[in-house]
């Protein structure tokens, strides 16, 4: 496996370094050094039959996804890569329909009868209604025997810091505690950034010429398309896109992130759009974290699906600030704006 790896980061011009080797060691390790990649998942989260999870930590671009992603393709088993906002909307539909007091057993059964594993990227807990269910959630989910591999910037002790009720989300990280590998890939450079020499698809400050420079360019990208009236509908919730152009989406920062739209909103967005200009990103601060966390949300989600962005803001990226309550997520939204802004 680590042949294939190296190799793969040959054929994808990808820098590879020590902490990404080592961890790969960790997960063949665990596999009992097994050549058969049919039985590998099983045996390494099945050793001593108690390690069902395995739970990996870093900080922003230093290449867990790329890792997790590469391995979670090797597996011969049933198996399903979600992002965790997408996750945890899929339970909340399902308890939703279903309104009865045995809601979190029938949600996992119903994944266990088509996947042994899942891997869940982008970890993170930011409100009181998921941190309440993930105990009981994960305790079902490794009773039932169903392996869990998952990507995050955050150590598993500082999840959901600082939040609602803290005290209840506890359970939660005393079952990955006991049931997971933990493992933290640790490398100073973030490779989005260090690595890109392209140009970006930015422009700042918010000013006359930013903002004919940013309209001028999406003119060119839409021109001969047709502008269409499109219109968003998410749990009775209607939406309306006022420029789009067949997978050409413009908005306003507060067009997003000052109303009361949400992660399936972002998602439902993102279906229908590969290229999507957003205007007049502001400053962030303690005052706005609230625009800010819907930020953060929307570029996860943008960055699953692979959209293509192109941004004004009222100053770089280096200089965007943040509040003191997103300060450590924001780092992982500079990092991806920074990728998915290259220009082509």
């Amino acid at each position: 496996m680590k042949k294939k790896f190296l190799q793969h980061c040959l054929n994808n011009k990808l820098h590879q370094n020590r902490a990404q080797l080592d961890t790969l060691d960790l997960l063949i390790k665990f596999s009992k050094k097994n050549n058969s990649l049919r039985n590998l998942i099983f045996k390494l989260f099945n050793k001593l039959n108690i390690k069902k999870g395995f739970y990996l930590h870093g900080d922003v671009g230093v290449g867990k996804t790329m890792l997790l992603n590469f391995f979670f393709d090797l597996l011969t088993l049933r198996k399903k890569r979600i992002h965790f906002n997408e996750f945890m909307i899929n339970f909340h539909d399902f308890r939703h329909e279903k309104r009865d007091d045995n809601t979190i057993n029938a949600f996992v059964k119903k994944y266990k009868k088509n996947y042994d594993l899942i891997y869940l990227d982008e970890f993170q807990v930011t409100n009181i209604v998921d941190a309440m269910i993930l105990g009981k959630l994960f305790e079902v989910i490794f009773e039932e025997n169903i392996k869990i591999i998952i990507t995050t910037n955050t150590k598993l002790k500082d999840l959901y810091k600082d939040g609602l009720q803290r005290d209840q989300f506890l359970p939660f990280i005393s079952i990955i505690e006991n049931f997971s590998i933990q493992k933290e890939l640790q490398i100073k450079d973030d490779y989005r950034t260090k690595y890109n020499k392209k140009s970006q698809d930015i422009y700042f400050p918010l000013n006359e010429k930013t903002t004919f420079r940013i309209n001028q360019r999406f003119r060119e990208i839409t021109r001969n398309k047709k502008k269409e009236k499109k219109i968003i509908t998410t749990k009775g919730r209607n939406f309306e896109i006022e420029n789009f152009y067949f997978e050409i989406a413009k908005f306003k920062f507060s067009d997003l992130c000052d109303k009361n739209l949400g992660a399936e909103d972002f998602i439902n967005i993102s279906n229908i759009c590969k290229h999507i200009f957003i205007e007049d990103i502001p400053i962030f601060n303690n005052e706005n974290s609230n625009q800010q966390l819907r930020f953060i949300t929307l570029i996860d989600i943008f960055y699953e699906k692979k959209i293509k962005l192109t941004l004004s803001l009222e100053d770089s990226l280096e200089n965007l600030g943040t509040s003191r309550k997103h300060s450590t997520t924001f780092k992982r939204t500079l990092s991806r704006m920074f990728e998915m802004t290259k220009s082509p």
